[in-house]
């Protein structure tokens, strides 16, 4: 082997050996990170990322649907039902709470939704299930005596004035839904008592004309001579004039429906725990309250006759404004 050959291959193992060289310090490297990123896998969450946890603790908790803003979630109450009726499964409490923000924060009038099965057992057990109901039929435009029949076909226990008036003794102390106006207030110690008339609701209907109307008028002039013998006056003429008109009017009408309230003759006192600037005369409101009885209204010397007038006593729950327009 010449000189050469053995220095080219002097070189080639030099140049092997720093190849290798070269690569086993990339390997350390490697080996290297692998081991600091197995130390940093076994730390806690809170040391190895510190900054995702600062964004977990900064962001605000999502509200629980037992919350007010659960209703406002929403853009139908249809929508809103079926999510609050999603929580049974889950939570009674929470789903209960959750329908309740549906009907303070939607114009909730799906009654038969409210009524369905899947919340009789509420409607038994809840202590405000009265005043959802109540607040509902208000919605729903406030006719009491047409909804009333809805809830009697449910088995719930809301009743109507007449009723009590009739049977004191069997619907004392049961809940009672009216619709009435407040004519009178009067204070008797800290409780004030609101003198009631209930009201019933009516509708009037009238006819709303609808697109263009259409109108035509004509005239017709006729005119005319008659000439001949008329006998002893001997030769005549006769004219004249006559004019006809005609007017021709059309147009496109829709019946429309105007709900009204009326008086239906019967009476209540309403005792309240407290003065209400907003339970003000002159207005419409479902009423829920409880019947105490009945209550002579004549003087103390004929309290004792059974035919002296009476009036019904009430314990206001709570009131509602009904809507005016009305769902049936």
């Amino acid at each position: 082997m010449s000189a050469f050959q053995k220095l080219s291959k002097v070189a080639a193992r030099s140049g092997a050996a720093l190849l290798c060289a070269v690569s086993v310090v990339g390997c350390g490297s490697l080996r290297h990170s692998h081991t600091v990123d197995e130390e940093f896998s076994k730390r806690p969450v809170s040391e190895a990322r510190p900054a995702r946890a600062t964004r977990a603790e900064a962001a605000p908790e999502p509200s629980r649907p037992g919350e007010k803003a659960f209703g406002a979630r929403y853009a139908t109450p249809a929508q809103c039902e079926v999510a609050a009726r999603r929580l049974l499964a889950s939570s009674r409490d929470e789903a209960w709470a959750a329908l309740k923000s549906c009907v303070e924060h939607t114009h909730f009038t799906l009654l038969d939704a409210l009524l369905r099965d899947a919340w009789a057992e509420e409607l038994r057990v809840r202590p405000d299930a009265a005043q959802v109901i109540a607040q509902v039929v208000a919605q729903r435009g406030g006719s009491v005596e047409g909804e009333l029949p809805r809830l009697h076909a449910r088995k719930v226990p809301i009743f109507g004035l007449s009723a009590a008036v009739a049977q004191p003794d069997i619907y004392k102390g049961r809940y009672l839904l009216l619709r009435a106006q407040v004519a009178d207030v009067r204070s008797e110690g800290d409780r004030p008592t609101v003198w009631l008339v209930e009201q019933g609701l009516g509708s009037m209907s009238r006819e709303q004309s609808v697109g263009y109307a259409t109108r035509r008028d004509s005239v017709r002039v006729h005119s005319g001579a008659v000439g001949g013998n008329v006998g002893l006056l001997g030769p005549s003429n006769l004219d004249g004039q006559l004019a006809t008109s005609e007017r021709e009017v059309s147009s496109s009408t829709v019946e429309r429906f105007d709900n009204f309230s009326d008086e239906t003759g019967r009476e209540a006192l309403g005792r309240m725990q407290k003065a209400d600037p907003f339970f003000a005369p002159g207005k419409d409101f479902v009423v829920l309250a409880r019947f105490d009885g009945l209550r002579v209204t004549s003087s103390s010397e004929e309290e004792e006759d059974e035919d002296a007038p009476k009036l019904p006593v009430l314990t206001i729950v709570s009131y509602y404004a009904p809507h005016p327009l009305v769902v049936y």
